[in-house]
């Protein structure tokens, strides 16, 4: 059974996740930081998808907590399969890739990916709650407790649909409306870009792969048996 404090803890980082949320959703409402966090707009930038991704992560496993509690039940299979899997794949990832990332490109030159106007429309809190918060949140996760990992086959091929996704939709968005969504895209020729995309592809692989390292060290082989072929 999940222990108090481990449901806890989750229902802290739920609601805080769910508060940021809801915070830069009001933030729209302001004409100025409406450009930048208006309607759908936001959802064209990673760190506030991962904003997202990380709540619906949570939302999942604080489900998983109470169910197991009420149930006294080890397992709630199908849920616990699920909260893996998104872990594994994309909260554990992503939320590192934005981490890493974000304050690499920052210490560089930081109007590649954060002009310094941004300061006195983001306030300092929030930038760090966005992009420096988020790693040792999902560090605490990897020790909590232990996560059953896919094959490495099916954790890379699902983290690329990923990557890939995101990266047509930042493509479709440039073509539309002849702007980019970060300004280090600008400074890129194709070929450039399309080097840049695949680095940050065997980047977060990259993280995949150390995330799983870090599960086993601290849990052992907690990958997901594979079925036995007849």
């Amino acid at each position: 059974m999940t222990k108090t404090s481990t449901c806890i803890y989750h229902f802290l980082v739920l609601s805080w996740y769910t508060f940021l949320n809801y915070y830069i959703s009001q933030e729209g409402k302001d004409k100025v930081k409406s450009k930048i966090f208006a309607n759908d707009a936001r959802w064209k930038y990673l760190t506030l998808l991962n904003l997202l991704l990380q709540t619906i992560f949570y939302g999942v496993t604080c489900l998983d907590d109470v169910l197991k509690r009420i149930k006294g039940r080890k397992d709630i299979k199908f849920l616990t399969a699920f909260r893996d899997l998104l872990f594994a794949t994309l909260a554990f990832p992503v939320s590192t890739f934005v981490f890493l990332a974000f304050w690499i490109l920052f210490l560089y030159n930081r109007d590649l990916i954060y002009p310094k106007v941004l300061d006195t429309v983001i306030p300092a809190w929030l930038n760090h709650a966005m992009h420096t918060f988020i790693f040792p949140i999902t560090l605490v996760e990897v020790v909590l407790r232990p996560h059953s990992y896919p094959s490495k086959k099916t954790g890379l091929t699902l983290l690329a649909a990923a990557s890939i996704t995101y990266i047509i939709c930042i493509l479709r968005l440039y073509f539309e409306t002849g702007t980019w969504v970060y300004p280090v895209f600008a400074k890129l020729s194709p070929v450039g870009l399309a080097a840049f995309f695949s680095l940050s592809h065997i980047f977060i692989a990259s993280i995949y792969l150390l995330g799983e390292k870090l599960n086993h060290w601290k849990w052992g082989d907690m990958r997901q048996p594979q079925k036995k072929r007849k």
